[in-house]
């Protein structure tokens, strides 16, 4: 991983949630706000989301325009080439021009890939900028669905922001029990209520390292470290070592294997060393790495390094133009399956040591 500097480009959600969560009827409702004039959605078919009282004029045979001002395609095939036509599309003024895209993954989908999509093609890349990860959840079946369905836990834990639908169907012991399980799972994410799958899409976008409404950084969101500091403390916390990091955990034994917990480091770190081990932590045990974001502080330059990870690949590490506050330590959120954080601690102890 080399930093580089990061541009100004099109914001790209990521709305995923199991089977029968209610995502298509929040997409509805998303795509009639006044403030989603200028978003383009992806969804697997159009008439799935019932957007038949919305449409006004077909653009092309997969892009209808909606009364709303937003574009609706379906993803045909592949994920690049419909986000590459879309773009050009866009570029040559076929479509009304927009600001967002929102891509609808399936039921039974794992978000990873979209984001390794966006990862690994260079256009794409340069095009869109990852914003985020909504999940739906059900506040009726909610838990009994996390309790029987592997990948739903998955969507959970690599949210960025969850929204509870069905809160007006579920009386309040049903939803106070999801609501705690989502915090166990994901400290990190707000949970926004959507009772009948309404909810402000300022609640559930926008959740990227940069404030939608300024452009610029905002790291102290982004990783959100108060709520992993706030969160009831594990059993197997320990207190800080001689190295000069520490770590703090939260894990519900019986979520799946989960966990979520922050390394930090007060002193300034070997670039090229953490590289190497966050490059052999992904190689090695990608699949348990669902997450990693962090700000760094290197020997090299006295300007902070943004690093964001998805399993196996990385985003390129972007340098920002100056420190966000006063706080200079490394700080790394990781979220992780079946991976304790002693093992991730001491690959990257031994990194930093050596190098």
């Amino acid at each position: 991983m080399t930093p580089a500097s990061g541009g100004d480009v099109l914001a790209l959600t990521v709305l995923t949630g199991f089977l029968g969560s209610g995502k298509t009827t929040l997409l509805r409702h998303l795509l009639n706000h006044r403030d989603m004039d200028r978003t383009a959605v992806l969804v697997n078919e159009i008439g799935e989301v019932g957007l038949d009282h919305l449409l006004v004029r077909e653009v092309s045979e997969d892009v209808v325009l909606l009364d709303s001002g937003c574009l609706c395609c379906n993803v045909r095939g592949d994920l690049v080439t419909a986000m590459r036509d879309l773009f050009l599309k866009r570029v040559r003024g076929d479509v009304p021009d927009f600001e967002r895209l929102v891509i609808e993954t399936t039921g039974l989908a794992d978000p990873a890939p979209i984001i390794h999509t966006l990862m690994t093609d260079p256009l794409l890349g340069a095009r869109y900028r990852f914003d985020g990860i909504v999940a739906t959840v059900d506040a009726v079946h909610g838990v009994r669905t996390l309790d029987t369905h592997r990948e739903s836990v998955k969507q959970v834990a690599m949210a960025d922001r969850l929204a509870l639908t069905k809160t007006d169907l579920a009386d309040p012991d049903a939803r106070a029990a999801v609501v705690a399980r989502l915090r166990r799972l994901n400290p990190a994410a707000p949970v926004v209520a959507a009772p009948g799958g309404r909810a402000e899409p300022s609640a559930l976008l926008g959740a990227g390292l940069f404030d939608p409404r300024t452009k610029t950084p905002d790291v102290a969101r982004w990783l959100n470290e108060a709520a992993h500091a706030a969160a009831p403390p594990p059993h197997d916390h320990a207190p800080d070592d001689a190295h000069g990091h520490a770590c703090h955990e939260h894990h519900a034994p019986h979520d799946d294997g989960v966990r979520s917990f922050v390394v930090s480091f007060d002193a300034p770190v070997a670039w090229d060393s953490l590289a190497q081990a966050l490059d052999m932590l992904t190689a090695t045990r990608g699949e348990h790495v669902l997450r990693i974001k962090g700000i760094v502080n290197t020997r090299e330059s006295a300007l902070p390094v943004v690093v964001h990870g998805v399993q196996h690949m990385f985003h390129p590490p972007a340098t920002l133009r100056a420190w966000p506050d006063d706080d200079r330590r490394t700080r790394l959120v990781f979220v992780t399956r079946d991976l304790g954080r002693g093992a991730v601690e001491a690959l990257l102890a031994t990194a930093l040591e050596n190098g």
